[in-house]
């Protein structure tokens, strides 16, 4: 597994602090932390198990079962019926009233209400529901994906009316993060198991949801199992649309992004250093396929058509190339507006450092946090104190810290993430006009305050690769949840769950997008319904965010004041 393989040295919590203590910034005295109740270890027999939480109905047991090469796909109704594919669980668990349109209005958004608030202290973290797939399918290693899938109302339609549903990978721990595992899509309210795709996918790679073929609803791309391997792409009910003529080599552990580069109303598919068309077809190939990735798509130039993010290079629409900044190897691309002027800055996440270049590829600067190594990481980005400016969250295998865009550590925290690259994210959960950060280390899913302060945490397992914990309305109650994944490479135990739903105890999170639909996820790059836009809203001219959620208000996208 090249630079994964190595060895891992788990380190307590007190040599963490130690190797961090002297960096220079604000450490996080992790103290009075709220935990998880205790979660069952199921899914010991042949089925995969759905566990409800405390405050959650409607709890299911779903199986599915494979045979042959193609292998097929069926469901248990978690009521007590049988047979087929299930795409119409019942209504319930935690499930508020449905919107008054099912549709995206504002070419983005359905309702929402930004003038509900929480109080400052809504973090009281409890399991909604926890998955756990049946033997050789227990762990996940990639970030979920949230979507509207299944037509959980009976209307014969999919739509934002129905409950959204959670894709998840699931795989075995083989000491590598390539080998055959299944792609699950699961109920949003209770985790139960509507069905897994048709054809094994790789365990380490995340996929990708977007409606690519115009017909209104989102199908999911993927990529076969092994560190290379054809892309895959099925239809919303697990079939198989098309499998692509070419090999993606950096397939391994990397992430695919969706987007109508060239604006002609037909969506490309991004998968490292190629460019497909909707139909599995490659556009073109450039710039280095490395492992580890997730190239990103932006309107760098200001003229028609996307650029390509690869690495340190960018390319335009047509392959082209527009800059190439020479930095090289497992590098993050992330797209912000991190200055005064009106074009967007791109900020690299390299091994050796992180570096910030202009729209143009002209540096910026580049610096090394606490001068500690291994930082080819993803990067998030939104306002984490309320000033109306862009901050950036970033890990390292000691220390998750947030920084201004002059360097200046906002605050840092200890983390114990020796054995791989993960990254964070953040969400408004209280609507208060200051984002909250979210990082998974090995061991814990932490959530802290504008200050680095723990506002909870949430226990997991993970020898982390890319991934990170998500944000979205999984359920349609018009509260946020949190997604978190398990897995046991280089971290050795027994997962807890595949993957778990985490709500505050009272739902009192504000209400964020019922989508999340890849690595690279910007809000304004799909539509709610799953629709990718052909003109793709600049988000650093609004939003100003990368891999973070937003609240949403009738047909746009709420942004509260700041304080004051």
């Amino acid at each position: 597994m090249q630079r994964r393989a190595r060895a891992v040295r788990v380190v307590a919590m007190a040599s963490v602090i130690g190797a961090c203590g002297d960096s220079g910034g604000a450490s996080t005295s992790v103290t009075g932390v709220t935990t998880l109740p205790s979660i069952s270890e199921t899914g010991s027999g042949s089925e995969p198990t759905t566990t409800a939480g405390p405050s959650s109905s409607g709890a299911a047991t779903g199986s599915a079962s494979e045979s042959g090469t193609e292998g097929s796909t069926s469901a248990v109704d978690p009521t007590g019926g049988s047979g087929g594919l299930k795409f119409d669980l019942p209504v319930g668990g935690d499930v508020g009233v449905a919107p008054p349109t099912c549709s995206v209005v504002d070419d983005m958004d359905a309702v929402g209400d930004c003038t509900d608030k929480a109080p400052p202290d809504s973090f009281e973290p409890e399991a909604q529901w926890s998955f756990m797939g049946p033997p050789g399918f227990e762990e996940c290693i990639v970030t979920p994906l949230v979507a509207n899938l299944t037509d959980d109302n009976g209307d014969g339609k999919i739509d934002l009316c129905d409950v959204p549903d959670v894709v998840v990978v699931a795989g075995p721990n083989v000491g590598s993060d390539t080998p055959p595992a299944r792609l699950y899509v699961l109920d949003g309210a209770t985790g139960a198991v509507h069905f897994f795709a048709s054809e094994l996918v790789q365990w380490g790679a995340t996929p990708a949801l977007g409606d690519i073929d115009a017909d209104g609803i989102p199908e999911i791309v993927s990529v076969e199992p092994g560190s290379s391997g054809h892309l895959l792409a099925f239809e919303h009910d697990g079939s198989l649309k098309w499998k692509s003529a070419e090999v993606w080599t950096g397939a391994q552990a990397s992430a695919i992004a969706l987007a109508d580069i060239d604006q002609d109303g037909d969506v490309e598919i991004v998968a490292g250093a190629k460019v497909f068309d909707h139909l599995g077809q490659v556009v073109w190939t450039n710039g280095p396929d490395n492992l580890y990735s997730a190239s990103a798509v932006a309107d760098l130039d200001g003229k028609p058509g996307l650029e390509v993010l690869v690495a340190g290079a960018a390319f335009h629409a047509d392959g082209t190339k527009w800059y190439d900044t020479g930095i090289f190897g497992w590098v993050h691309p992330q797209v912000a507006n991190l200055d005064d002027d009106p074009q967007p800055e791109v900020l690299l996440a390299a091994d050796n450092g992180i570096h910030l270049v202009e729209h143009d590829g002209a540096p910026v600067w580049s610096f090394v946090p606490n001068g500690q190594g291994d930082l080819s990481r993803p990067i998030n980005i939104h306002d984490f104190d309320g000033d109306a400016k862009a901050e950036f969250g970033i890990s390292a295998p000691n220390f998750y810290g947030v920084y201004e865009v002059d360097k200046t550590p906002l605050w840092q925290a200890m983390v114990v993430d020796q054995s791989g690259q993960a990254g964070g994210t953040a969400f408004d959960f209280i609507g208060g006009g200051k984002a909250q950060a979210i990082y998974a280390d090995e061991y814990t899913v932490w959530v802290y305050d504008d200050k680095g302060q723990v506002l909870m945490d949430t226990p997991h397992l993970s020898g982390t690769i890319i991934e990170y914990p998500t944000v979205a309305d999984i359920d349609n109650d018009g509260s946020s949840e949190i997604l978190v994944v398990s897995n046991t490479l280089l971290v050795g135990g027994q997962v807890p769950f595949t993957v778990q739903a985490v709500r505050d105890v009272q739902d009192r999170w504000v209400q964020g997008r019922r989508i999340w639909n890849q690595h690279t996820y910007h809000v304004t790059n799909v539509r709610e319904d799953g629709t990718i836009p052909q003109f793709e809203k600049p988000h650093w001219l609004g939003l100003n965010t990368f891999r973070t959620q937003a609240q949403i208000q009738n047909g746009g996208l709420c942004q509260p004041p700041p304080p004051g």
